[in-house]
């Protein structure tokens, strides 16, 4: 049934001027955005939200979706010209595309780039339509109880691999936890939090959050390092490798495309942990790996599969179970729920033409991102030498201009503001940003399941360790917060005994 919705949402956006026109916006968007050092994907998609209430649900994914794959692909046009990644997962990338752009091949490092990355992205998107309707039909037997619980260990787990210690980010993500409650009680409909406040009576509105600690957050960091302008862009010369050379690239692209989806899937795990893993598997299995650091191709093409292929996986926990897999999935979270669409089991239920309109919002993103990437290849290299100062400026513009334009009202561009510079503050003392949002978006969710639970069990919370699902996620709840602190005993015992 999915396949059939997917086909026909497929050649209803293809015949539709104005879908395509908004899928080709978000692909060039997105590229650039991508590629410009310090606006990773997180940041493109958190000041171009408030774009997307005036649309369609269906239309206003496509365009968020459109963003987020070509901007994964953006990321590595700068970290292979000017050996700085655009984006997190773009990290790897630089360690074998620079070198080969020394050598005069940057055309063709930025080709197995976006060759990777288009069949990484078929790939996950091709696990993403197998793996999802599964993993949402088993999360069909949840009850309060399990959802409440799996939302906790998604949170346990976001903070967990936060880059920041699991402690801190716990802490910062029961903070967001009590955001959400702020304004009137669903149930009893008493004001919480508000400080007889009226503007905060109506809760605090995720966007101008999001847009805050993602947008001007990180427009204020890269604004206080003090550079004035990028590295120097080389010549990017002949673009396309030979045939044979591409062909090369099929098993790195391969496992690369596997390890993104897999491990993308995994919440929390993210696009960086994805292309380290497959970078570390094809430097093991290469008959030279003393060539990699040194322009080996597929020292390119495995991560950016992995790092395309990510998006997929990123997208099932998000779909299946309601917990985003990572910064930039919440912020796609945050946007269904504007709309009026939950994310969870239900959705491929009540939903499933929007479902298919997911999948194909990823199959678009990933066709016009090699279609664009390529046109655009030497545009872009044109536009990374704007000022970052004037860069920057003016993304802190749209991050005003975004807030204003939710509600046409002034609270809530001094929430994003308030955010902003919260995350900057949050950025000196080390604290992860992204744990407060995902508080902020499951913690609502956590209260109602939680309520619910204990109202139907009279206030037993022995319901949460009777029903075995509940149980486990406890378990591993326990696991993920204690792990660091056992693991870091253990390394200092054997110290002792060396």
């Amino acid at each position: 049934m999915i396949f059939e919705l997917f086909l026909q949402t497929l050649l209803e956006y293809s015949t539709s001027p104005f879908m395509l026109g908004l899928a080709l916006t978000g692909v060039g968007i997105g590229i650039v955005l991508g590629a410009l050092p310090g606006v990773s994907s997180t940041m493109a998609l958190a000041i171009l939200l408030p774009v997307s209430f005036g649309l369609e649900p269906g239309a206003a994914m496509l365009f968020l979706i459109t963003v987020f794959v070509s901007s994964v692909y953006g990321g590595s046009i700068s970290a292979i010209l000017i050996n700085i990644p655009g984006t997190p997962g773009a990290i790897v990338t630089q360690f074998d595309g620079y070198p080969m752009a020394q050598k005069g091949k940057a055309g063709h490092a930025l080709s197995y780039a976006l060759l990777s990355s288009t069949a990484g992205g078929l790939i996950g998107l091709t696990l993403l339509i197998t793996l999802s309707p599964a993993v949402a039909q088993a999360a069909m037997s949840f009850r309060s109880p399990e959802f409440a619980m799996a939302t906790v260990f998604g949170l346990v787990l976001l903070s967990f691999a936060s880059g920041s210690s699991t402690f801190r980010g716990i802490l910062v993500a029961a903070v967001g936890v009590i955001l959400g409650m702020v304004g009137f009680d669903p149930l009893t409909d008493i004001g919480r939090f508000d400080f007889d406040t009226r503007a905060l009576q109506s809760g605090i509105e995720l966007v101008p959050v999001t847009v805050g600690i993602f947008g001007l957050a990180e427009v204020l960091r890269n604004l206080a390092d003090g550079r004035q302008s990028l590295p120097p862009v080389p010549h990017i010369g002949r673009i396309f490798p030979s045939l044979g050379e591409i062909i090369n690239q099929w098993k790195p692209v391969a496992r690369g495309g596997v390890i993104g989806t897999f491990v993308g899937a995994i919440p929390a795990a993210g696009s960086a942990i994805a292309v380290a893993l497959t970078y570390a598997q094809e430097k093991r299995l290469s008959r030279t790996p003393d060539n990699f650091g040194k322009g080996e191709p597929a020292g390119i093409s495995g991560p950016e599969s992995a790092n395309s292929a990510s998006v997929g996986g990123s997208l099932v926990p998000m779909m299946t179970l309601g917990i985003p897999g990572d910064p930039v999935t919440a912020v796609l979270m945050g946007a269904l729920l504007i709309h009026g669409l939950r994310p969870g089991p239900m959705l491929f239920v009540n939903n499933p033409g929007f479902v298919a309109g997911v999948y194909v919002a990823v199959f678009i993103g990933v066709i016009l991102t090699l279609v664009v990437g390529f046109g655009l290849m030497r545009v872009v290299a044109q536009i990374m030498r704007i000022p970052r100062a004037l860069l920057f400026c003016t993304i802190a513009i749209l991050c005003m201009v975004g807030a204003f334009a939710i509600r046409n009202s002034l609270t809530d561009v001094y929430v994003m503001l308030f955010f902003g510079v919260l995350g900057y503050i949050m950025f000196l003392l080390r604290l992860p940003p992204a744990p407060l949002v995902f508080g902020l978006i499951l913690g609502p969710i956590l209260e109602e399941n939680l309520r619910r639970t204990l109202i139907l069990s009279r206030g037993s919370w022995t319901v949460f360790i009777e029903r075995p699902i509940s149980l486990a996620l406890i378990i591993m709840s326990l696991i993920a917060i204690f792990a660091p602190a056992l693991t870091s005993l253990w390394e200092r015992r054997s110290r002792h005994k060396m």
